[in-house]
């Protein structure tokens, strides 16, 4: 049973398979007569549109829920949701709140599990970040990514995968968010070429890509003043976007909030590649799909 919780779960050979999977034009129709069961407990754009295209271009039929439709733990475990749903679908897809849910869903189910993204991993978005540049660049050894923000689940999942690409990162964070201790255990275990600062231009001075995320994350609203004063000097504007590489791509997850975390000169500029790496999102979820069940190059 191949479950896709972080991108960890795979190896640089399993990534690789994954990314030819993703990239491939035909890949036939797995799903053909079978359901996928997708369970958002956040809202989401790029993720269910995504998703749920993914699974009818593998022949198969998208049943999504929102979190109030399932409950998960309070209405019903998420072991007893797991199990529901296998009886009906060759796939779930969950995007959590907490990590350990999708967790207890995959240990429970008997179909592969894709988490859709977690307080802790984003794997899907990280398959797309790694389309979109080597889409732009080709084979990653070597190069080097610069995150600028907040050390949350992009990141971990970023890092991880730059690690399996042979590619290298470097965060720079606010002193008020440093990266989580539990984190930077996670990153030495899995030995990511990674660096600390709390310089954003020493971060992104000749880096391949400039990464960024959203200085507040969904759930998290409340702290919305108090983390744009925390960031403030960690918008990604074309003075620091200067200082990298002149081939250099600015990268997002979207949604962005044009004049906090970014400028709309770089994110809307030549350079940005935030649009293709968000069509990425539909060929890495087809890619995964295709793998969770058992599909090859």
């Amino acid at each position: 049973m191949r479950h896709l919780l972080e991108i960890d779960d795979l190896d640089a050979h399993q990534i690789a398979d994954v990314l030819a999977l993703a990239e491939h034009p035909d890949l036939g129709k797995p799903l053909a007569g079978k359901g996928a069961g997708l369970v958002f407990e956040k809202p989401s754009t790029r993720t269910r549109h995504s998703m749920e295209i993914a699974v009818v271009q593998l022949g198969g039929h998208p049943v999504t829920v929102q979190g109030a439709d399932v409950g998960i733990d309070t209405r019903e475990t998420a072991e007893d949701v797991a199990r529901t749903l296998s009886c009906y679908h060759a796939v779930i897809g969950a995007r959590v709140f907490e990590h350990d849910k999708v967790e207890r869903i995959a240990a429970a189910a008997s179909v592969p599990v894709v988490n859709l993204l977690s307080d802790e991993a984003h794997p899907l978005q990280a398959l797309a970040d790694l389309l979109t540049l080597r889409a732009e660049f080709g084979e990653l050894a070597g190069r080097t990514v610069a995150y600028v923000g907040d050390p949350n689940n992009v990141f971990q999942s970023l890092a991880l995968a730059c690690a399996r690409a042979g590619a290298a990162i470097r965060l720079a964070c606010p002193l008020t968010h440093p990266m989580p201790e539990h984190m930077a255990e996670r990153l030495d275990a899995a030995m990511v070429d990674y660096a600390v600062t709390h310089d954003p231009a020493y971060a992104v001075e000749g880096s391949d890509a400039v990464y960024t995320d959203v200085w507040t994350s969904m759930g998290r609203e409340d702290e919305a003043s108090k983390r744009r004063a925390e960031f403030a000097g960690f918008t990604v504007d074309e003075q620091l976007f200067a200082v990298a590489k002149p081939h250099a791509v600015f990268l997002h997850c979207l949604p962005a909030h044009r004049g906090e975390e970014v400028s709309a000169e770089v994110i809307d500029g030549p350079r940005s590649r935030v649009w293709p790496q968000a069509a990425n999102r539909m060929h890495a979820a087809r890619g995964a799909i295709a793998w969770l069940l058992g599909g090859t190059p």
